[in-house]
C-alpha cells in the first residue's frame, strides 16, 4: 500500500492534491479461550468457520452476560461484535429450550443480514433453533409460526412499536420466556428515532414484566464517547460497558485529498464526484479491491456509470457494481457475495454497507465528502483492511464548511474521540405518545410509573382529552383510535405532512413524511425535494389536508426557502452572564413565515430564480440557546446585520462538528435587536416541536463555537466570502468576511 500511495504522490494529476497523509499503527489480537460453559455444538460451528479461541471483548460479553448483567459493547467495524451476543443466546436455547431471544435492526437489510450469518451458525451446530425475521416482508402463513415457535425474532423498532406490542396477546410465548433484547447498532439511535426507540424498549419492558419476564439488553455498537450512557438511556437499565477491542488491525494509510480550484473568486473546486471517479479508476486499474462512498442514490449511480466505462468492452463484466437502498434483496446478496470472494473490484455504495453487513474486508476505502460525523467517517475506513494487511483510505473534500475545516485540521478527524449521542425521551411530545400506545397496551394502575416518569397527572390529562377513562383503580383506554398507527418514530410532531410521488399516475405512492414546520421551506410547490438521492419537484401542497404532490424531475438547481422568523423567550431554564454577554438557555416560540425561495445552481451556487411562498404563519414551541451582546462600537445597523447573516452561516455550518446532527436539525437565527432583550442576538435552537436537547449541548461551549468558526472563516482561501465559509455573496459585498470574521473572533475572547 505505501507504493500505492507513493504512485499517487508521483502522478500530477493527483499528487498536488494531496494535503496530508497519516498512518495508523497495527494492533495485535488479543484472545480468550472457550468459556468452560459452552456447549458442544456451539464450540462445534465456531470450528467449521476456523474459530478456535475468542477475542478478548467477546469472552467478556459471554461471561458478563451469564453473570445477570445488561452489556454494551464497543468496538470498530468487523471486530466479531455479533458473536457477543449470539453466544449467550445461543448458549441460553440450548441449556433450556423455551428461552426466546429478541433482535432489533435499525433496518431491514441489516436484520436479513444477520439471519444469514446466524442461520450459517446454527446450521453447523446440528441443532434445531429457530430463527426467523418479522418485519413488513414477513409472509402473513410465517407469520402464526414465528410468533408461536420462533427462538429468535429479528426485527426492528418500527415493526415493534407497531406491530408487536399492540398484539402482544399474540406473541404470549415470547414474552412469558423473552431471555434477551439485542439492539444492534447503539449509535444509530440518535435524536428524535433514539428518543422513540426509548420509548418503544420501556413499552416493551413494561409488558415483559405483564407476563412475569425480565429480559437482559445486550447492546452492541461502533466507537461512540457516551456509549454508556446512550445504552442507560435507551433501555433505562444499568448497562457494563465492554470497550476494550481484542480484534486485530492492520495499519491504516489516511489520505487527505483536496480538489483543485476552479474558481478563485467563488472558492469553488473541482467536483468531489470526478476526482473520486478518477481515484477510483486509478485502484482498478492497480487491481485494488475499492469501496467508494456517496451520500446519495443519485451520487452512487453517477460513479457507478462513471466507473463502468472501465469495464465496457467486456460483455457481461460484474467487476463495478453499486449498493444501495432500492436494490432487490437478491440483488444486494449477488453484492455482498461478490465482494467476499473478491469476484467484485470496486463497489459504490451510499452508507447502507457502513452498518455490520458483512462483505469482509476490502483494501482501499473512498468517501466522498464528509459523512457527517466522526462515527460514521470511523466506521466507512473501518471497512477498508483485509485481515491484518494494510489499509488505504481516501478522504476527498468538497467544497463545503465541513468538508474544507477537515482537509485543515485533519487532527479533527483521526486525533479526537467520536461524538456523543444524546436522546431525549422526557421530549413531552414524545412522551405523550408512546403514554397513549402503553394505555392502549395494557391499562395503567392508579400508582403506576411508567419507566423513570411519574405518570399519573399526564394519565388524568388523557382523561380529559377524552382518550382515557379511570375506574377505581386502573386507568383504561376509550377510543376506537389504534394510537400506534398515527406515531411515526421518525418525527416528534403528529402533524406530519404526507409525501406522495404521483410520476406515475397509475401507481401512486406515498414516499415520506415531514413535520408541518420543515415543510414549510422544503415542500412549498415548486420547491425541489430530495428523496433517497432522486430529485422531486414538489408540484402542489395542500395545508388543510396534509399532503405535497411530488414527481420526479432532473434538475441541475436546489431550493432554498427564506423565513421570516419571529422568537419569543416562554422560560429562561439556564443562564450565565460573561461581562456584556449573556448566555442563556431555554423555551422558545418559533413563529415562521415563509417568505420566498430561491432556485441555486449546484456547484456554482449562483442565484438563477425566485418565486414566493404563500403558506400562512406557522408557530412551534422548542428549546433553544442564545447568546446576547451590545452592538460593537463604531459599528452601522447595517453593517451588524449583514455580519450576523454571514456569523450565522459560519456557526450553523460547523454545529455539526459539535453535535452528532445533520445541519437541518439545528437552526440558527440572528436578530440585531431581539425582543426580549432589545440588544443583537444569535439563537441556536432545535428543528423539532419540544425539542431534543440538540441547543442544551452548545450553551456551555459557546465560546468554542465562535472560535471554531471564526478561525474557518479566517484561514478560508476566498477573498470575499464563499459558499465555503460565509454564504454565497452577491455583486458589491466585499466587507462581509472581514466584518463576520471580526464579530466572531471578539464574541469569543
Amino acid at each position: 500500500m505505501p507504493d500505492t500511495i507513493q504512485e499517487l504522490f508521483a502522478d500530477s494529476r493527483f499528487g498536488p492534491n494531496i494535503a496530508y497523509i497519516e498512518t495508523l499503527k497495527e494492533q495485535e489480537a488479543v484472545m480468550a479461550e472457550f468459556p468452560p460453559v459452552l456447549h458442544a455444538s456451539i464450540r462445534k460451528a465456531l470450528a467449521t468457520k476456523g474459530i478456535s479461541q475468542l477475542y478478548s471483548h467477546q469472552r467478556q460479553a459471554f461471561d458478563k452476560v451469564r453473570e445477570g448483567h445488561s452489556i454494551t459493547a464497543i468496538t470498530p467495524t468487523a471486530s466479531g461484535k455479533s458473536l457477543c451476543y449470539h453466544l449467550p443466546v445461543l448458549q441460553s436455547i440450548l441449556d433450556e429450550p423455551s428461552s426466546r431471544a429478541l433482535y432489533l435492526f435499525p433496518t431491514k437489510a441489516l436484520a436479513q443480514d444477520q439471519l444469514a450469518d446466524l442461520h450459517d451458525l446454527i446450521e453447523a451446530s446440528g441443532e434445531t433453533i429457530l430463527s426467523h425475521t418479522y418485519d413488513g416482508d414477513t409472509a402473513p402463513g410465517l407469520r402464526t409460526k414465528v410468533r408461536k415457535s420462533g427462538h429468535i425474532i429479528l426485527t426492528n423498532p418500527d415493526m415493534l412499536h407497531s406491530a408487536i406490542l399492540p398484539h402482544h396477546t399474540k406473541w404470549i410465548s415470547l414474552f412469558e420466556n423473552l431471555k434477551y433484547i439485542v439492539v444492534d447498532e447503539l449509535h444509530t439511535y440518535k435524536g428524535v428515532f433514539g428518543s422513540h426507540v426509548a420509548h418503544v424498549l420501556r413499552r416493551l419492558q413494561r409488558i415483559c414484566r405483564f407476563y412475569g419476564s425480565d429480559p437482559i439488553f445486550i447492546c452492541t455498537s461502533a466507537t461512540i464517547s457516551n456509549a454508556k450512557e446512550l445504552a442507560d438511556n435507551l433501555t433505562n437499565k444499568d448497562m457494563v460497558l465492554i470497550d476494550q477491542n481484542g480484534a486485530p488491525r492492520g495499519k491504516k494509510h489516511f489520505v487527505f485529498y483536496n480538489p483543485p480550484i476552479v474558481h478563485d473568486v467563488f472558492g469553488i473546486r473541482r467536483s468531489a464526484v470526478l476526482e473520486v471517479r478518477d481515484l477510483g479508476a486509478f485502484l482498478y486499474q492497480k487491481h485494488i479491491q475499492t469501496i467508494i462512498f456517496a451520500r446519495s442514490r443519485v451520487r452512487v449511480e453517477m460513479l457507478v456509470t462513471y466507473m463502468k466505462e472501465l469495464t465496457k468492452k467486456k460483455l457481461f463484466d460484474k467487476t463495478v457494481m453499486g449498493y444501495r437502498g432500492g436494490y432487490l434483496p437478491s440483488e444486494r446478496r449477488t453484492i455482498e457475495s461478490g465482494l467476499k470472494n473478491g469476484d467484485i473490484r470496486t463497489v459504490v455504495s451510499t452508507n447502507a454497507l457502513e452498518l455490520g453487513i458483512d462483505i469482509g474486508q476490502l483494501q482501499a476505502c473512498i468517501m466522498t465528502g464528509y459523512p457527517g460525523n466522526i462515527a460514521s467517517a470511523l466506521q466507512q475506513a473501518g471497512r477498508a483492511g483485509r485481515r491484518q494487511e494494510d489499509a488505504l483510505i481516501i478522504y476527498v473534500a468538497q467544497s463545503m464548511p465541513l468538508d474544507q475545516y477537515i482537509i485543515q485540521h485533519p487532527q479533527y478527524l483521526l486525533g479526537r474521540q467520536p461524538e456523543e449521542i444524546h436522546i431525549h425521551p422526557d421530549n413531552m411530545l414524545i412522551l405523550m405518545d408512546h403514554l397513549k400506545c402503553a394505555s392502549f397496551e395494557l391499562p395503567f394502575s392508579s400508582t403506576e410509573i411508567y419507566g423513570e416518569f411519574e405518570v399519573q397527572e399526564l394519565l388524568a390529562f388523557l382523561q380529559t382529552e377524552g382518550v382515557l377513562l379511570q375506574t377505581s383503580d386502573k386507568w383504561h383506554w376509550m377510543t376506537d383510535r389504534f394510537p400506534a398507527g398515527e406515531i411515526s418514530l421518525r418525527s416528534a410532531s403528529q402533524e406530519n405532512v404526507i409525501i406522495i410521488d404521483q410520476s406515475f399516475p397509475k401507481e401512486t405512492r406515498v414516499i415520506g413524511e415531514m413535520d408541518r414546520f420543515s415543510a414549510m421551506t422544503l415542500l412549498h410547490e415548486e420547491a425541489i425535494y430530495l428523496h433517497q438521492g432522486t430529485q422531486y419537484q414538489v408540484e402542489e401542497l395542500d395545508w388543510e389536508e396534509k399532503k405535497a404532490y411530488v414527481t420526479v424531475v432532473d434538475v441541475d438547481y436546489f431550493t432554498d426557502a427564506n423565513l421570516a422568523v419571529e422568537l419569543k423567550v416562554i422560560s429562561e431554564d439556564k443562564r450565565m452572564e460573561d461581562g456584556e454577554r449573556t448566555l442563556a438557555y431555554g423555551d422558545l416560540a418559533v413563529l415562521a413565515i415563509p417568505t420566498i425561495f430561491k432556485k441555486i445552481k449546484f456547484d456554482t451556487h449562483d442565484n438563477i430564480g425566485s418565486g414566493p411562498i404563500s403558506l400562512p404563519a406557522e408557530e412551534m414551541h422548542t428549546s433553544g440557546t442564545w447568546l446576547t451582546f451590545d452592538v460593537p462600537e463604531g459599528w452601522e445597523k447595517s453593517d451588524l446585520t449583514d455580519a450576523m447573516t454571514a456569523a450565522a452561516y459560519a456557526i450553523q455550518s460547523l454545529v455539526p462538528l459539535f453535535i452528532k446532527c445533520d445541519r437541518s436539525d439545528i437552526h440558527v437565527v440572528p436578530q440585531v435587536k431581539a425582543i426580549h432583550m432589545e440588544r443583537p442576538t444569535f439563537f441556536i435552537y432545535d428543528s423539532y416541536p419540544g425539542g431534543i436537547g440538540l441547543s442544551e449541548n452548545i450553551y456551555s461551549r459557546w465560546k468554542d463555537l465562535l472560535m471554531l468558526a471564526a478561525d474557518h472563516v479566517a484561514e478560508c482561501r476566498c477573498e470575499y466570502g464563499c459558499p465555503v465559509c460565509i454564504g454565497a455573496q452577491e455583486a458589491g459585498q466585499t466587507n462581509n468576511k472581514h466584518r463576520a470574521h471580526s464579530l466572531l473572533a471578539e464574541l469569543a475572547k
